[in-house]
């Protein structure tokens, strides 16, 4: 059986989660839910199949101090810096070329850092089988999320109902991909749910390291031989300037519109995890605990008829009388309300800080 390593991609800044979530602390390196910041919480998960020193997180240069700190057992050469993000096939395709150079016939589990996952057993199951998968066929695996509503957040894959005889792996419960879909309006949500053959784009991937490099030869030539260059060099003293130079001439694209999608050997494992994709503060209040009027409340919180409310203020008092439906961020230096069903505009707030290069804040 091939060695198994984890890449975890941990490079963003998670403006949705602005104010808690800025440039050097994100949303990643937090904690959103619960003990542990959600990196510590997805290194921890993998361990019992890929440990430790068998971990690669990809990040930036800013946070990189921070993600050191936090993963005290994993190598310090194990935490890959990115110059700038170009989104996530150039970020896989970095860390395929550092594995490959440790181990040619490696797998590699391919994690983001924010996501929980509650039904950690089943988690390990599924990934044990997609390892297996992976290392046998030489096929692109991905983890599907059976959808419980028509979320209109996350992207969709459309599964082949009838497998026929061309997927050997059918009986272990490893199913054909024969589509993906980007992210739904209500109404198309509604009708993929109804049709019982598409699953939620968990961003979840697993593949012989050989496998992914290869895809991405065939469906991205041009950002394939501009990381070649990278290969060659590492661990030698132009490593940096080269990957520099590498990051200025490509262009960011995403692994499934670049490769995921234009490649026609992919299989997918549906899987019931209790998956969330924390991409916003709704996410997060609607896996919260909730009191009986169904608030969340953190923190030092005066109220007096509210509900349904979702309320962050660990440091400063926060007072609300008889409102309903919002969510409330309170940190040191900003403040966030807006109401429940909204918050993926917060994105908006910190572009604008961007634009206005109100950088404190950011």
């Amino acid at each position: 059986m091939a060695n198994v390593y984890a890449v975890v991609m941990a490079g963003g800044v998670g403006t949705r989660f602005w104010p808690r979530s800025r440039e050097k602390s994100p949303k990643q390196l937090l904690e959103i839910l619960g003990k542990g910041t959600m990196l510590q919480n997805t290194v921890k998960r993998l361990e019992p199949l890929v440990g430790p020193r068998e971990t690669f997180v990809i990040t930036n240069r800013v946070q990189r101090g921070l993600v050191l700190k936090q993963l005290p057992g994993v190598p310090e050469e194990n935490i890959l810096e990115e110059p700038v993000g170009r989104n996530t096939a150039p970020c896989i395709g970095l860390a395929a070329l550092h594995l490959r150079k440790i181990d040619p016939d490696a797998v590699m589990i391919v994690m983001p850092a924010d996501h929980t996952i509650q039904k950690v057993e089943e988690f390990h199951r599924v990934l044990g089988l997609a390892v297996t998968t992976a290392a046998e066929s030489g096929s692109l695996v991905t983890i599907g999320i059976q959808p419980t509503r028509p979320e209109t957040g996350y992207g969709y894959i459309q599964i082949h109902t009838d497998e026929g005889p061309h997927n050997p792996f059918h009986d272990r419960g490893v199913l054909k991909v024969k589509t993906f879909a980007e992210k739904p309006n209500p109404q198309t949500a509604e009708r993929f749910l109804e049709s019982g053959d598409f699953l939620w784009n968990s961003g979840m991937f697993v593949w012989r390291v050989d496998a992914i490099l290869r895809e991405i030869q065939r469906c991205l030539p041009d950002l394939y031989a501009e990381l070649s260059k990278i290969e060659h060099v590492i661990a030698a003293p132009q490593y940096q300037s080269t990957l520099e130079t590498v990051y200025g001439l490509i262009r960011g694209i995403s692994i499934d519109y670049g490769v995921m999608e234009r490649s026609g050997d992919v299989f997918v494992i549906p899987a019931d995890l209790g998956w969330n994709d924390l991409g916003s503060w709704d996410e997060v209040f609607r896996i919260s605990g909730k009191d009986p009027n169904g608030n969340s409340i953190t923190g030092k919180v005066i109220q007096k008829e509210m509900k349904n409310c979702y309320v962050y203020s660990p440091d400063k008092v926060v007072a609300t009388i008889g409102v309903e439906d919002l969510i409330i961020v309170n940190t040191d230096d900003a403040l966030l309300i807006c109401r429940v069903g909204a918050s993926q505009d917060v994105k908006e707030v910190s572009d604008y800080l961007k634009r206005k290069q109100m950088f404190e804040l950011l």
